[in-house]
């Protein structure tokens, strides 16, 4: 997946908050409407959301997203995936660390 990590942290934010607003999901992972948007759309195409209007108003302005079989699939993979990175991270900080360690003594 191209943007795996923007997928991933979006993934996340739909199943904590499926109400949210665009404008809300946006301002919580601290990027531009217009990326969002094109993020939801990728992930519809995808089949890793769907999304619905979860009450009939003439604005159009609140949907719900919902994960789908296939949606909670692939947030579990790259669950994983962003778990074995962060591993990794520490493992490099920490002999960062004893290297560090070892020329100050």
């Amino acid at each position: 997946m191209k943007n795996s990590n923007d997928y991933f942290e979006i993934l996340r934010k739909i199943q904590k908050k499926p109400q949210s607003t665009q404008r809300d999901l946006a301002n919580d992972l601290g990027i531009s409407l217009g990326k969002l948007n094109y993020c939801l759309k990728s992930l519809k195409e995808k089949g890793l959301i769907k999304i619905k209007n979860f009450k009939k108003n003439p604005k159009k302005m609140n949907y719900i997203y919902i994960l789908t079989p296939q949606g909670i699939a692939t947030k579990t993979k790259l669950t994983i995936a962003f778990m074995k990175r962060k591993l990794k991270e520490y493992d490099e900080l920490k002999k960062e660390i004893e290297i560090l360690k070892n020329k100050n003594n």
